[in-house]
């Protein structure tokens, strides 16, 4: 799904790139809008990301564009290659498997840690958000071919909220930075219409599992929930009417081999 179209100045023209707002920095600023293009897909795997022509459509310097790269390659985002510059992370069904069994250990530790370490006050987060996310219609009102992004939103939250007090700040870091990975995933697939899932009640039966502080079977059914959102996206890749491929590994321009080093 590699795109060799550059971001260039028309992609962004005519934009604001603060949205109104003043930014802590014009670095956090191109950070953000590219953090929001790239999980939203706007900005595709594989596709370049030229620095000089990110900073003409921005109107930044070089340096304000680089460090935002950078942010985000440390984030596992983007890709920064020698010689080649930076592009947006690719995919591959390799790599999807990897994600979902690393973040299945990472927010299962931290959902076992809060429910032994979570009061009556987290669990009355839970239930808040849980009653945020059953009342609002997973498909847009509006457009019922379309995601509801406040949905996403309240997704994000509940999820969240289930591992928020674990009492562990880089477990949380870890948890977050995984969960974006598999949202994007998940958004690549969703327009394959191959999501035949009922979310409410994957919810519902692990929100239930928390408020009866029933630790393997809250444990279980997140593995369960997340195995089978990457088996839709798995299937959505596969699909023969998808416009989304995923491929089994990484596709990549191929380096250029070294020379071996003479003895």
């Amino acid at each position: 799904m590699t795109s060799n179209a550059p971001a260039d100045s028309d992609f962004y023209a005519g934009q604001d790139l603060f949205e109104g707002r003043r930014p802590r920095s014009l670095t956090s600023a191109i950070f953000d809008r590219l953090r929001t293009d790239i999980l939203t897909c706007r900005l595709t795997p594989g596709e370049k990301l030229p620095v000089a022509a990110l900073a003409q459509a921005f109107n930044v310097s070089l340096a304000a564009v680089r460090e935002a790269l950078s942010r985000l390659v440390a984030d596992g985002l983007v890709l920064a290659e020698d010689q080649r510059g930076f592009r947006v992370s690719p995919i591959s069904e390799a790599d999807l498997e990897d994600l979902t069994r690393t973040r299945i250990e990472i927010e299962a530790l931290a959902l076992r840690k809060s429910l032994e370490e979570g009061g009556d006050a987290w669990i009355a987060d839970v239930r808040k958000a849980w009653d945020d996310l059953r009342n609002v219609d997973y498909m847009d009102p509006a457009d019922p071919t379309r995601h509801n992004e406040n949905w996403n939103l309240l997704h994000d939250r509940f999820h969240r909220t289930l591992t928020q007090a674990c009492g562990m700040v880089w477990l949380l870091r870890f948890r977050d930075s995984l969960h974006e990975q598999s949202e994007r995933y998940r958004r690549l697939a969703r327009p394959a219409g191959l999501f035949t899932r009922d979310p409410y009640s994957e919810h519902e039966n692990i929100a239930k599992a928390v408020f009866c502080r029933d630790v393997d079977t809250a444990a279980l059914l997140l593995k369960e929930h997340f195995t089978k959102t990457m088996e839709l996206v798995r299937a959505a890749g596969k699909a023969e009417n998808s416009r989304f491929h995923l491929p089994v590994n990484s596709e990549l321009p191929e380096r250029k081999r070294r020379k071996p080093m003479r003895e």
